[in-house]
């Protein structure tokens, strides 16, 4: 989250989250300093505190922006089809190099309270959110359950890639990503019974 102040430079803002996310790919995060950031950048520290309140945060914007342009929000006209990609392209960035900067982000974030928020607030937060937009589409075209709860449905679909990512280190491929998919599918799409209690 940015301070208020003058409005950002798209030029000075675009080298400062360069800097930040080449620096993470580079060295990892424990590594990275605002005086770093600052000098590959070519700004102030100043300048960089008047748009974020700390070092993980312009780190999760950078990483955010890099990861934003490879995860497109997809529109098929079927919700199993764009879950899939959607799903697909998340698993491909998260264990291509650059995304597995994530997995350590993550980790750090378990002994950094700063860290862990800016992950919620900048990549946790809006990846969900894509989700539950995709899902809301497939309750409306009636493709899936009228009463279905958004929230646990996209911990259905998306849960289980990132425990195989950070506990079982099992496989994350196309069709690894297609059994999730398929899998939590057949229990959230329309005309499937819920258990009676």
């Amino acid at each position: 989250m940015s301070k208020k102040g003058r409005p950002r430079s798209p030029v000075t803002q675009k080298s400062i989250l360069d800097a930040s996310y080449g620096l993470l790919l580079e060295n990892g995060f424990d590594d990275i300093t605002i005086e770093k950031i600052a000098e590959r950048a070519g700004v102030s520290k100043a300048t960089i505190y008047k748009w974020w309140p700390n070092k993980a945060a312009v780190v999760m914007d950078g990483f955010f922006s890099a990861a934003a342009d490879r995860l497109p929000i997809p529109d098929t006209g079927s919700v199993y089809e764009d879950v899939l990609i959607h799903a697909t392209n998340l698993a491909r960035f998260m264990v291509s190099p650059d995304g597995k900067s994530i997995k350590e982000l993550i980790g750090q974030g378990q002994l950094d309270s700063t860290l862990k928020e800016a992950i919620q607030t900048h990549y946790i937060q809006p990846r969900r959110s894509e989700a539950m937009q995709l899902l809301e589409r497939g309750v409306r075209s009636g493709e899936l359950n009228a009463g279905l709860n958004l929230a646990l449905g996209v911990d259905l679909l998306y849960g289980p890639m990132f425990y195989r990512m950070l506990v079982t280190s099992g496989s994350l491929d196309d069709e690894g990503v297609k059994d999730i998919v398929m899998t939590a599918f057949n229990g959230l799409k329309a005309g499937v019974d819920k258990p009676s209690v």
